[in-house]
């Protein structure tokens, strides 16, 4: 491992692979207790996420819906709630993912909130797109659409007076592949630290469906191409990022992409600059 790496995964909080199946259910209940302390430490009850039919979303959800289950349980206080939202954009091409991963939750809640309008109405107002070309435009309006989402997200938390759980994790952080203010806002990050394999194997052993866990990642934010797999928009594969993570031997062409990616992205994982 190079210096650089190191001290990626170092910021980054990386965990250590799995040894075995005991690794993975200590480290389920390590992040139960997380969300659960972070409910007493803010005197608040509820918690809210956005659920894609991804397997991140998925278990961060399966994750704090145990965790309030356990912290009624533990108090008697039925006030402990969990509020999955579904946020499509007029027609979500998997939603049969969708209804697997809320199916998989098992929220005490369940919401829809349809953005497409919402993001239409803002797009159309704004006249700073309209010399773009077609597919900076998208691009451009894909992170509206993440926006919205967390926006969203936020107005249900504040109804409610609670937290808005995100789905960033190490393999992800490291790319900066998440939308600054958008997915990347939220009051807690229960997946941060794990490697996309981890996040996978976590799901698994909580039960998710298989078709959830193998599924391949898209963040689906562009209409021209939608459902483009996040390893081709970061031109390595997740196992690279993972082993890269890790410590472990990558090819030069995936380390210098990490890396470079790495340092492009830094304004992402930062608090904005002050004088």
């Amino acid at each position: 491992m190079n210096q650089l790496q190191q001290r990626i995964a170092e910021d980054l909080a990386v965990v250590p692979p799995f040894a075995d199946a005991a690794a993975e259910l200590a480290e389920i209940e390590r992040r139960k207790t997380f969300i659960k302390n972070c409910l007493r430490e803010t005197g608040l009850k509820v918690l809210v996420l956005g659920i894609s039919g991804g397997v991140d979303s998925s278990t961060a959800g399966r994750l704090a819906q145990l965790a309030v289950e356990e912290l009624r349980a533990e108090t008697g206080d039925a006030g402990y709630r969990f509020i999955a939202v579904r946020l499509p954009h007029d027609n979500q091409h998997d939603e049969a993912d969708a209804q697997a991963a809320m199916r998989f939750v098992a929220a005490d809640e369940e919401q829809t909130v349809n953005i497409g309008d919402a993001v239409r109405g803002l797009v159309d107002q704004v006249a700073a797109l309209d010399p773009l070309t077609p597919g900076l435009r998208d691009f451009v309006v894909g992170n509206v659409k993440a926006r919205v989402r967390m926006v969203a997200q936020y107005a249900i938390a504040n109804a409610r007076f609670g937290l808005v759980i995100g789905t960033d994790h190490a393999a992800e952080a490291v790319m900066g592949f998440f939308t600054k203010f958008g997915d990347g806002a939220c009051d807690l990050a229960p997946l941060t630290g794990l490697v996309k394999g981890q996040v996978r194997a976590l799901a698994a052993r909580l039960g998710a469906p298989h078709q959830l866990v193998h599924k391949v990642p898209t963040a689906d934010l562009e209409e021209l191409r939608p459902g483009r797999p996040d390893e081709e928009a970061h031109g390595v594969s997740y196992a690279e990022i993972d082993a890269f993570l890790h410590g472990q031997p990558v090819s030069e062409r995936a380390a210098e992409i990490i890396q470079r990616t790495w340092a492009n992205t830094a304004h992402k994982r930062a608090l904005p600059k002050a004088p």
